[in-house]
């Protein structure tokens, strides 16, 4: 089961977190080690953060040899996305109704 989209915006909320979203976008693919150079953090707090984005199904990890690599999950992203793009277009519904109104 997908998380919801609470769980996926609350994870995002973190700001080391978005900032590890926005390395794998940039990698595609990336180790702990990867991910901790030049982020300040130690490897045990990035793999805290790494195991709540699992948590709310925004990336995946795989074991390659000794190493554990992560990427985006391209569905978890994608049903984030589609959550935005649908509060979005609720939010110019009600926008254009409250022009209606000032207008008239």
């Amino acid at each position: 089961m997908r998380p919801d989209a609470s769980t996926q915006f609350a994870a995002l909320g973190d700001a080391q977190r978005l900032r590890l979203v926005e390395r794998l976008a940039e990698a595609g693919e990336a180790s702990i080690s990867d991910l901790t150079g030049g982020a300040g953090v130690t490897r045990q707090a990035v793999t805290r953060h790494l195991k709540v984005l699992e948590g709310a199904g925004l990336v995946r990890g795989r074991i390659d040899g000794r190493e554990h690599r992560w990427s985006l999950d391209e569905a978890g992203i994608a049903a984030a996305e589609a959550e935005l793009d649908r509060l979005k277009a609720a939010w110019r519904t009600r926008l254009a109704r409250l022009k209606l109104l000032v207008e008239d």
